[in-house]
């Protein structure tokens, strides 16, 4: 069996003469990363997550690993966390979610075909994806990709370290220039709770 590169030992390595230089380090590289994100973007995904709620379009998010929790996370956030009497629900479904689905799949067509697979078979024309991959290379990511372009499906891409394929092809780029999985992975975590509160007091102001 062909050896198989652990992809932590692509992280960055930070200052390890003790946990509170460690602290102090990572805390540094998440501020720059997360002020490295393109205030632009981040409006752009804004305003297609609140207009497909407006037009009862669906959003689906997508990842791998930690990718998958944020993903959960995200779908979680931006239904109930942005709930307000007078607006439309944000109706968000994680295809990582769904194990039973996602494993029969994984099982019958391919671990690629698993969120493009789901997305053909209850994505529409106006809906959002929104993909997180810190490496933006995974093969199931790039056939989603695919996938939504073929149905007219607009994307958006959290990615990190080079950002990959999904960052050159999402509609929508919010990249977080970090080579350290735990500091892309939190500044995922951080851009979608930045989304979900800032949709969530301009629906409570």
């Amino acid at each position: 069996m062909t050896a198989v590169e652990d992809p932590r030992r692509r992280n960055q390595i930070f200052d390890a003469s003790s946990v509170g230089a460690y602290l102090a380090d990572y805390a540094a590289h998440l501020k720059t990363a997360l002020e490295a994100v393109d205030p632009v973007q981040l409006d752009r995904a804004r305003a297609l997550i609140e207009g497909a709620a407006s037009d009862g379009r669906r959003l689906f998010a997508i990842g791998n690993g930690g990718s998958a929790a944020i993903a959960d996370h995200l779908s979680c956030d931006l239904m109930k966390g942005t709930a307000a009497a007078g607006h439309a629900v944000i109706d968000t479904t994680s295809l990582a979610a769904n194990m039973p689905l996602y494993s029969a799949i994984a099982n019958d067509f391919g671990f690629e075909t698993v969120f493009a697979h789901q997305l053909r078979l209850i994505g529409r024309r106006g809906d959002v994806l929104i993909a997180v991959s810190s490496s933006g290379n995974s093969g199931n990511i790039v056939a989603a990709l695919d996938a939504a372009r073929e149905i007219g499906i607009t994307t958006i891409g959290l990615t990190g370290f080079a950002g990959g394929v999904l960052r050159d092809r999402a509609d929508v780029s919010l990249h977080a220039p970090a080579n350290n999985y735990g500091i892309v992975e939190d500044a995922h975590q951080a851009l979608m709770h930045i989304l979900a509160q800032f949709i969530a007091q301009g629906r409570d102001g």
